[in-house]
């Protein structure tokens, strides 16, 4: 899905409608672009892919019309971070096979805090553009022609996403019958762009087969150290360990956050949750947390720890992401990037702190639903 989107040109139709709709505004841009981020997400599902795709759409746009380096930059990258937490998250489909969790209620229960996430940093975004207006200039308002023709060349990307969920959801198929549907309907919309041909078909097929290779390699490798780990019996002893001790559960969850944010320094989301789980995971569901019952605990274990590799992507001194956009944008120094994800960094602590004292955030849909 996330291929077909890169190579038939849908990254910057969602571009072009988010900045429709918001572009006049003073920062209107850069809040297209995580709007843009938050909508690539959905049918890609990484947070390097969705950083990577939109900084060539939406980076040029913003230094076109004269916002600043430090503002463009740190807007896409934190802006990427949200192809993780919006549905379909590879780490979360990743998450569920090894804890034996449920997919579907996974992405029910990542809906909020993705949606959260996506207003936070637009709140960001005008917190900073209003006490340094200069960041971001604004721009004329597009006429109603102009929105019409970009919701024109959306659409499609709406109606994979929405037969896709609402199949799922439904019971119509299950979320492995829903990638193949979710594919072929990318595949179909990418076709109707006329921007899809063989040579850009080919690079699909490759991305995919590199993105795969590097998933079931990774799952090899850490199959082999879950198997050293059975014989030695680490986690039970970890787990016992963990549930003797006599710090309350929610300092123990917190010292595992820290953990998580550190590994996000110099790993991506996806090994750091392949490596870890089969470690971390029993102690933390041997820990009475909130009274939740077995099931609610993972599930809010799991959004809880994506949203904390969130900000490792971003945050000094490593940061993945901020690497992947300062390779796209060489005239900008890191360290302006890495001044810039500050405040973004600020939306995402007071998120984490949201959802670790109030687990309802992410549980309440998947509750209503089921």
């Amino acid at each position: 899905m996330g291929q077909f989107a890169t190579q038939g040109g849908l990254s910057r139709a969602l571009f072009r409608f988010a900045n429709s709709l918001v572009g006049h505004f003073r920062g209107g841009m850069a809040m297209a672009s995580i709007y843009a981020c938050a909508a690539f997400g959905a049918v890609c599902g990484s947070s390097v892919a969705t950083a990577a795709t939109l900084s060539q759409v939406a980076l040029s746009e913003m230094r076109r019309h004269n916002y600043s380096g430090r503002l463009s930059t740190a807007t896409l990258a934190v802006g990427g971070t949200l192809g993780i937490l919006i549905p379909p998250s590879v780490p979360l489909v990743v998450y569920a096979i090894l804890t034996e969790q449920n997919i579907a209620k996974l992405f029910l229960a990542a809906f909020v805090p993705g949606i959260i996430a996506t207003l936070g940093y637009c709140l960001a975004i005008w917190l900073v553009v209003r006490a340094r207006p200069e960041l971001a200039p604004s721009q004329a308002r597009q006429s109603t022609a102009e929105r019409r023709k970009s919701f024109v060349e959306v659409w499609p990307v709406a109606a994979v996403f929405a037969i896709v969920f609402g199949g799922i959801y439904s019971g119509m198929f299950t979320p492995t019958e829903g990638a193949a549907v979710g594919a072929a309907g990318t595949f179909i919309a990418a076709l109707l762009r006329r921007e899809l041909n063989w040579k850009t078909f080919g690079r699909c097929l490759f991305g995919t087969a590199e993105t795969a290779g590097m998933i079931f390699l990774t799952f090899l490798g850490a199959d082999m150290l879950n198997g050293a780990l059975a014989l030695s019996q680490m986690p039970s002893h970890l787990s016992d360990w963990v549930t003797g001790l006599e710090w309350p559960p929610l300092v123990i969850v917190a010292c595992i956050i820290g953990l998580y944010i550190i590994l996000g320094f110099f790993m991506d989301e996806l090994s750091a949750v392949i490596l870890t789980i089969p470690v971390v995971f029993p102690a933390v569901m041997g820990l009475d947390l909130w009274g939740l019952a077995y099931n609610d605990k993972a599930i809010w274990f799991g959004i809880l720890m994506l949203m904390v590799m969130q900000i490792g992507l971003v945050h000094p001194p490593v940061g993945l992401n901020i690497y992947i956009i300062n390779s796209l944008a060489k005239d900008v120094p890191m360290m302006e990037t890495f001044k810039g994800v500050i405040p973004f960094l600020a939306s995402d602590f007071l998120r984490v702190i949201l959802l670790f004292f109030v687990p309802s955030v992410s549980l309440w849909l998947v509750h209503a639903i089921n």
